[in-house]
C-alpha cells in the first residue's frame, strides 16, 4: 500500500483497508490492530471498513493532537499463540503506540494477558468472554462490547416469559460459549428457580456436527433452548433443526443471532419467534445512527453490519482517550480511559472505573420474515447500564490492578 494511508494492512490480507491521511502530517499515532480476518471474515471485512471509515474522520478533522492516526493491521490467525507473537511484532517492529482488536474470546485474553506482562494499552474490541474483565482482568486491558454475562442477562426476561422449564443448552466448546452456558445456568437459578438443565451440547468452534447436534437435544425434549452458536455452525444448526422440526412449538434465546454478520446468511431459513440480541440497522432512528448510516453508505455502497459498528466505535474511542491523555503515554491512557464517554453510533458509552468494561449495549427483539429474508423485530436497545453487575459482584471476581 502507498505511504501516507489511515490504515495499513498485512501483505495477504484479501480486502483494502485505505482511509487517506493528510498528507503533510508528520509522525502518525500508530493503532497497532490484530484480528481473525481470514477467520470470520463475515464479521472482521466490515469491521476493518468502519475502522476505515472513523480514521477518515478523525483525520480529516485534524487527527488527534495535531497527529494523524494510523491503523496497522495484522491478522492473528484465530490463535492466542499467534496472536501474542503478533502483538508482540507489532510492538517491537512496527513501534506501535497501543494495542488493539481481536475477536475470538480466547485470543483477546492471550493478548490481554501480554498487556499486562509488558505494560501496553489494549483496547479488547469484540471478545466477549466475562474474564477479560473479571478474572483475568488488568489494568492494561479495556473492552468495547458488552460481554457474554450482559448480553444473556438481556435475554433473560424473555426466557421467564417463555414459561419453559426444562432447557438444553447448545454452544461452541470454547471460552466464549462456555462463559455464556455458565452466565446462563447462573441467571435462569436465579430468575425461574423450579427450571432444569435437561441437556448441553458443546461442539468444537467450526466443527459442528449439527444432525448429532439436533438429535441429542430432541432427545432430551426440552421446552426450550438457549442457543450460543455463530457464524457457519449457526447457520448448519438452524438448517438441520428446521429440517427436523425441532424448533415448532420451542422456546429460543439466542445470543448475537440478530447481528447481520449471522442473520444474512440464514435467509429464508430464518426461524422465527427466537429471542436474539443483534443489529437491526434498518429500524434504528436516533441522529447518531442516522448520521453513521448516511456515512458508511456513502462510503462504501453498502450497509453496516455490526462489525462495521464496532469497528468505527474502536478507532472513536482511541482517538478521544488520547485527547483526554493528552499523550500516547500507556500510563496516563489507561488513566483517561477510566470514566471515558465517548459518542458512539450507539450513542455515548462509558469505559467503567471498576472493570473497563464499557457500557454499550445491544439491541434485543425477536426473529421473522420479512419478503422472505431474515429480520429483528419488536426490539429495544439495552444499555449496558442496565445488565451489568454491581460493584460488589465485579470486586469478588477481579483481582485488584
Amino acid at each position: 500500500m502507498m505511504a501516507g494511508w489511515g490504515i495499513r494492512a498485512a501483505t495477504g490480507l484479501a480486502f483494502a483497508l485505505a482511509a487517506i491521511v493528510p498528507s503533510a502530517a508528520q509522525d502518525p499515532i500508530k493503532i497497532g490492530e490484530m484480528n481473525s480476518y481470514k477467520a470470520i471474515p463475515a464479521f472482521l471485512e466490515p469491521y476493518s471498513k468502519g475502522m476505515e471509515l472513523a480514521v477518515e474522520e478523525v483525520n480529516a478533522a485534524g487527527g488527534v493532537l495535531g497527529r494523524p492516526l494510523e491503523v496497522v493491521a495484522r491478522d492473528d490467525g484465530a490463535n492466542p499463540g499467534d496472536a501474542v507473537r503478533t502483538a508482540e511484532e507489532l510492538v517491537a517492529r512496527e513501534g506501535v503506540d497501543l494495542l488493539a482488536g481481536t475477536f475470538l474470546s480466547n485470543v483477546g485474553l492471550a493478548v490481554a494477558e501480554y498487556a499486562k506482562q509488558r505494560k501496553v494499552f489494549f483496547l479488547a474490541s469484540e471478545p466477549l468472554s466475562d474474564k477479560l474483565t473479571w478474572e483475568n482482568g488488568n489494568r492494561y486491558t479495556f473492552r468495547l462490547r458488552p460481554s457474554t454475562y450482559m448480553q444473556v442477562a438481556m435475554l433473560m426476561d424473555a426466557v421467564e416469559a417463555s414459561g419453559a422449564k426444562r432447557w438444553a443448552l447448545v454452544y461452541p466448546n470454547y471460552e466464549y460459549g462456555t462463559s455464556a452456558a455458565e452466565t446462563f445456568k447462573q441467571l435462569l437459578k436465579e430468575r425461574v428457580p423450579d427450571a432444569e438443565i435437561v441437556t448441553e451440547q458443546a461442539p468444537p468452534l467450526r466443527k459442528i456436527d449439527a444432525g448429532a447436534v439436533v438429535q441429542a437435544l430432541a432427545d432430551s425434549r426440552p421446552d426450550g433452548i438457549f442457543n450460543a452458536l455463530f457464524a457457519g455452525d449457526l447457520a448448519q444448526f438452524v438448517r438441520e433443526g428446521q429440517t427436523r422440526g425441532l424448533f415448532d412449538e420451542m422456546a429460543v434465546v439466542s445470543l448475537i443471532t440478530g447481528e447481520p454478520e449471522y442473520l444474512n446468511p440464514l435467509g429464508g431459513d430464518t426461524p422465527t419467534g427466537w429471542a436474539v440480541t443483534g443489529y437491526p440497522w434498518y429500524g434504528i432512528d436516533t441522529p447518531e445512527h442516522d448520521a453513521f448510516l448516511s456515512a458508511y453508505q456513502e462510503m462504501f455502497d453498502d450497509n453496516p453490519y455490526l462489525g462495521s459498528v464496532v469497528g468505527y466505535s474502536t478507532i472513536k474511542a482511541i482517538a478521544a482517550g488520547i485527547e483526554k491523555a493528552g499523550t500516547t503515554d500507556t500510563e496516563a491512557l489507561v488513566d483517561a480511559f477510566k470514566g471515558l464517554t465517548v459518542e458512539t453510533p450507539f450513542g455515548d458509552v462509558t469505559f467503567r472505573e471498576i472493570d473497563h468494561q464499557s457500557t454499550m449495549g445491544a439491541y434485543v427483539g425477536s426473529l421473522d420474515l420479512v419478503d422472505g429474508e431474515g429480520r429483528m423485530v419488536d426490539f429495544r436497545y439495552v444499555s449496558g447500564e442496565e445488565v451489568m453487575p454491581s460493584d460488589e459482584m465485579v470486586r469478588e471476581l477481579r483481582p485488584a490492578d
